[in-house]
């Protein structure tokens, strides 16, 4: 029978008897801390040194060229409507998507008219459901396939 695992004197599969003091911790957290602001200011530095070398290899902007903006990584606003030509690209793209959305779905449930010289209209779609289910699909009268039928037939023999 074992009976190291039920002696007191044997540490080995019991717990830690001791502690992590308080002040090692919060010194692993200034340290961490001071080590993050230590980090961010070198990158801050580091991409500040790349903005000013890409700035100084810019090739001059063209004189024919009006209201540029200095930091053209940055549009404004009112320098997209002013300077670019249609067709721009989407800026709000889900809005955008939106409003065709909702102006489908106003014509799918709508009466108007698609064609007012050849007096072609445009009913709901449910509507449309309503008086196809009622009406039933149109078929060519039994008469009519069978003439069609005997046509195509001399057509062959011929």
């Amino acid at each position: 029978m074992n009976t190291e695992a039920h002696n007191p004197n044997n540490r080995h599969g019991d717990f830690e008897r001791r502690d992590i003091s308080a002040a090692a911790v919060v010194y692993f957290f200034v340290g961490l801390a001071a080590a993050a602001i230590v980090i961010h200011l070198l990158l801050a530095g580091f991409y500040d040194f790349l903005d000013k070398r890409n700035n100084a290899q810019q090739a001059p902007m063209s004189p024919l060229i009006a209201n540029v903006p200095v930091d053209t990584r940055h549009i404004p606003k009112q320098y997209e409507d002013k300077a670019f030509p249609e067709p721009r690209l989407e800026n709000d793209e889900r809005n955008q998507f939106t409003k065709i959305r909702l102006n489908e779905e106003r014509l799918l449930n709508s009466y108007g008219w698609v064609d007012e010289k050849s007096k072609t209209v445009r009913i709901p779609i449910e509507r449309a459901m309503d008086l196809v289910a009622q009406r039933g699909l149109p078929v060519r009268p039994p008469a009519a396939a069978s003439q069609s039928a005997t046509v195509k037939q001399k057509g062959n023999m011929q």
